[in-house]
């Protein structure tokens, strides 16, 4: 909220938060915006649009809510636990014909963008493989993360969201079947009965346009670093890899292979975090209408997990 405050995009009038410790914190930061205690509250003001960001599990009906009164919602992702509550929530936004946009921040990187460019340049031929890596040394800080019924899952859900959207957008694919997936906890089965998530993921799939893609990330894992960020697709005439650097969350390069020879893309040190949530204010004018082809990817994307949960049984 602070970085869309200080891009001057949008006017941050009020916010909510049932901790009174969080209230204070954003009183004390955007000492110029309304507190309130509820979502309840908060719709009452006359707002253009709202940003969620609570645990997972209140992300569909806040959103719905928020919808029903003709405000557009930007999401912290998931948008929703599965399909199901992912439809509701689009079905929500059509019917509103209000913007809908989850922050799937990473598409936003400069060595993200870089890929893609070269991607859609054809210089690299058909892509035909792709390697994505998610892993996060520490973890989730909060409880709920790893309840099931909250959080929706585990590290698949909370990291592997942003693989196989990057897999997806750049190879401009519409969806994906799943070849194969295994889930564990601590290096067991998970025991969904238990309400128990994962906290290591693998998965292949098959994209639509013909990619085979190979994830993996995790919790907790012995990285060597706080995390471990890697993106590489290969085509029939070079491929490309995006790479996070000295084990940062934010700072990324890009480069081409070509053979044994490699050259930069992009390098590290942009400010890429709040361009999701700047772009999605900059809508809030006449464009905010139902973004119809954002609508499907997100569909798409919630059924893929889905469906790898489902085969990680």
């Amino acid at each position: 909220m602070q970085s869309l405050a200080a891009s001057g995009v949008a006017d941050v009038v009020a916010a909510a938060d049932p901790s009174a410790q969080a209230r204070a914190a954003v009183a004390e930061t955007l000492p110029d915006t309304e507190i309130a205690s509820d979502l309840d509250s908060l719709l009452a003001s006359d707002l253009d649009g709202i940003v969620i960001a609570t645990p997972s599990a209140l992300h569909a009906e806040q959103a719905i809510s928020a919808l029903a009164q003709g405000v557009a919602v930007y999401c912290q992702k998931p948008l929703a636990r599965n399909r199901l509550e992912t439809r509701r929530v689009l079905e929500a936004a059509r019917r509103a014909d209000r913007l809908l946009a989850v922050d799937l921040c990473y598409r936003n990187a400069d060595a993200a963008q870089a890929l893609r460019r070269t991607v859609q340049s054809g210089e690299l031929g058909g892509i035909y493989a792709a390697d994505l890596v998610f892993h996060n040394a520490y973890g989730p800080d909060k409880p709920w993360f790893t309840q099931r019924s909250l959080s929706g899952g585990g590290c698949l859900i909370d990291l592997g969201t942003h693989l196989i959207d990057l897999a997806l957008w750049l190879t401009r694919s519409a969806g994906a079947e799943i070849v194969s997936a295994r889930l564990l906890r601590r290096g067991r089965p998970v025991d969904i009965a238990a309400d128990a998530v994962e906290d290591f993921a693998l998965a292949e799939l098959r994209t639509d346009a013909g990619t085979t893609v190979r994830l993996a990330c995790s919790w907790f894992l012995p990285a060597g670093q706080d995390c471990v960020f890697e993106c590489t697709l290969y085509g029939t005439e070079g491929a490309v890899a995006m790479r996070n650097l000295d084990g940062s969350f934010y700072d990324f390069a890009a480069e081409r292979y070509d053979g044994t020879r490699r050259h930069r893309l992009s390098r590290a040190g942009e400010d890429w975090g709040a361009r999701g949530i700047a772009a999605w204010a900059q809508r809030l004018g006449p464009a905010n209408r139902f973004d119809a082809a954002g609508a499907t990817e997100l569909d798409a994307l919630s059924g893929i997990l889905d469906e790898i949960y489902e085969a990680g049984r």
